[in-house]
């Protein structure tokens, strides 16, 4: 089976509606209630990104996904998401329970931060009412304290360490990226990092503390790249908020969201009262009269205040854009027979992997079992029937066939 590897860390401060995001993702249930640290222990879940299936592609009349499902010609594939601890200020310095918080989240890829658009809560979570809070400074307040930790950890770690060994270091990026491992860094976020802050011509041993602070922050930015969730737009007060962070920070990085009507019809769904399909713009009630009026009332009002202006409640779009758009995943498709598009059992395309733009075949062999990597002999791109090397760099909605001296 498939290991979903990548993290998606849910963020905020607290009581904006994260919990109601994490279960409107998931359907797990969690404890949603009006006051702050709502939320200690992490919670952890599998949501799914939706993506055309590749059997649309090949005329195929169905697929069998071990994990994940499809469902009219959409699959639905895994990606691991969490819900930490809220944040308030000063949370970089441990208040509230900002060390539990940035403790938890050193593990995620990406981050998305759940913001009052509706203005609604003030900085330290509570309830004030809406439209008198500003979200501007929410994310401000949220990405300065994210930063500030992350930038005072790896001062720390570099006073502490790297400093010692970088002065004999043969390759002091090596040095730089093993040090910093544990906070989940790769190499190539190092690299990247270092060309943001335009510090390659000068050796990280004659950097001065202001150069590893700047290096800091764009490895966050690198490492951890943000995407924000405008929660609560379906209020009235949200509208000019929405719009004012899509100025502010750029529409690529925004979603508009209302997670409580995404939470109401994936369970009104689940209780099939309505046909839906997370990231759809509509819904269609499968029976009026199995609903009271209040239950249609709603439904209404999620049709007229969610889906008419923004075009879906938002939850779909943000793991979109999240796994697609900032990690540049892609999916491929490992089969054991190429000409029937099955596993062993006979279960056509029966597994997604979403593995980064540039990774090869081989890779992906060492991914799925490594022994199908250390045994590599060439694979078998079913799609176009041709046999392709240890070397080729995978494309999105590849299907292959890994042959292997080593079974597995």
């Amino acid at each position: 089976m498939p290991v979903v590897e990548k993290l998606i860390g849910i963020v905020g401060k607290t009581n904006v509606g994260k919990s109601t995001l994490f279960s409107a993702m998931t359907l797990i249930p969690v404890k949603i209630a009006d006051h702050p640290f709502t939320t200690i222990e992490p919670n952890i879940g599998v949501a799914y990104v939706r993506k055309k299936c590749v059997h649309i592609e090949l005329g195929l009349s169905t697929c069998n996904p071990r994990s994940g499902f499809c469902t009219r010609g959409f699959r639905f594939i895994p990606v691991k998401v969490m819900d930490v601890a809220g944040l308030v200020p000063g949370a970089h310095r441990g208040r509230g329970l900002g060390n539990k918080f940035m403790d938890d989240i050193r593990q995620a890829d990406i981050l998305i931060h759940v913001v009052d658009a509706a203005g609604s809560t003030d900085l330290d979570g509570n309830r004030v009412k809406p439209g008198t809070a500003d979200p501007m400074k929410e994310v401000e307040s949220i990405l300065f304290e994210i930063n500030e930790w992350f930038k005072n950890t790896i001062v720390r770690i570099w006073e502490s360490k790297i400093s010692r060994s970088i002065i004999t270091a043969q390759n002091p990026l090596d040095i730089i990226y093993q040090n910093l491992s544990g906070l989940n860094i790769k190499r190539v976020h190092v690299i990247e990092a270092i060309r943001r802050v335009e510090l390659e011509s000068k050796h990280p041993k004659n950097w001065t503390i202001s150069d590893v602070e700047e290096f800091s922050i764009a490895l966050r930015e690198v490492s951890k790249p943000i995407i924000i969730a405008a929660n609560k737009a379906d209020h009235s007060e949200a509208r000019d908020n929405v719009k004012r962070l899509v100025e502010q920070y750029g529409r690529e990085n925004v979603v508009p969201v209302s997670a409580l009507a995404e939470l109401i019809l994936r369970k009104a769904a689940q209780s099939g009262l309505v046909e839906y399909t997370p990231g759809d713009s509509s819904f269609n009630i499968v029976n009026p009269r199995a609903l009271t009026r209040e239950q249609l009332r709603v439904l209404e009002m999620i049709q007229e205040s969610v889906l008419k202006p923004y075009g879906s409640t938002g939850i779909q779009e943000i793991l979109q854009r999240a796994v697609f758009d900032k990690l540049k995943l892609i999916a491929v498709y490992p089969v054991a027979d190429e000409s029937k598009l099955s596993d062993h059992a006979g279960n056509v395309l029966p597994d997604t992997y979403l593995v980064e733009k540039g990774t090869t075949v081989k890779e992906l062999a060492y991914m799925i079992h490594t022994a199908l990597g250390e045994g590599f002999l060439y694979a078998i791109d079913a799609k176009r029937k041709r046999r392709i090397g240890e070397s080729y760099i995978l494309e999105d909605n590849d299907v292959v066939k890994v042959v292997s001296t080593l079974s597995h």
